[in-house]
């Protein structure tokens, strides 16, 4: 072989080695990208931002336990659906579903406290229309139930207990600008939603419920004579433990 082979081969060799390392070079170039970016992640300070209450569509379920020879509804059991039934008219926003054990050792029971679900939803104002009834198969393992629900609206907040970034001395931004911590925040918005009576109040406020008209006319009437307007309450402060030893 030549020298001038040799060399051709030489500066061949020098030039595959330098294009695999500007490669190499470019590779981790773009890790380094990947980690200052994650590193220089922007999240919002404000607790409210990062953890928002939303509203979603869940549901109020009660279950009535059936034995296989008792029919019809314990006392307990006539106040959870009639208290349902309240609850029903004030917040849902679907119909009822009813769903009734059926295929078992319980179906006579089950019919029986079926009818008497059906005459205390009736009895509480809700149309027979709401309602819609199906059967299912009740496990061998299980209690058999008569299961009643209906959809609502939520209020949620959360996922709590996330930690995206470490909480001590880092090469991270949000440690760097002394930013509160992602978590901060997150069980007081899961709090606040679960105490919320009526989730819509965090869209937009209630409509005026209509004045007292008996009270008003009472005032008024007072005012027009020149009287005081204001009420008279006697006999509120009586029965207090400071009066027993007297």
């Amino acid at each position: 072989m030549t020298a001038s082979h040799t060399g051709a081969n030489q500066r061949r060799s020098r030039a595959a080695l330098l294009i695999m390392a500007g490669g190499l070079a470019c590779l981790l170039a773009g890790c380094n990208q990947t980690t200052v970016a994650k590193q220089q992640e922007y999240y919002p300070a404000d607790y409210r931002d990062r953890h928002p209450i939303t509203l979603k569509e869940g549901q109020q379920t009660v279950q009535i336990f059936v034995g296989r020879n008792r029919g019809g509804l314990l006392p307990a059991q006539r106040a959870e659906v009639l208290a349902f039934a309240r609850q029903w008219r004030r917040e849902a926003t679907s119909g009822i579903i009813i769903e009734v054990p059926h295929g078992g050792p319980t179906d006579r029971a089950a019919a029986d406290s079926l009818r008497e679900v059906h005459s205390i939803l009736a009895a509480s104002g809700v149309p027979s229309r709401a309602v819609y009834t199906r059967n299912y198969q009740p496990s061998e393992t299980s209690l058999a139930s008569i299961n009643i629900r209906y959809a609502k609206l939520v209020a949620q907040a959360g996922p709590c207990g996330l930690w995206p970034h470490d909480l001590g001395p880092a090469p991270d931004l949000a440690y760097n600008d002394n930013k509160p911590y992602w978590n901060l925040g997150c069980a007081t918005q899961h709090n606040l939603a679960a105490e919320i009576d009526n989730p819509a109040d965090l869209v937009q406020p209630r409509g005026e419920a209509p004045a007292y008209q008996a009270r008003r006319s009472v005032s008024t009437d007072k005012w027009r004579k020149g009287e005081n307007p204001s009420g008279s309450y006697s006999g509120y402060d009586t029965g207090k433990i400071t009066d027993i030893a007297k």
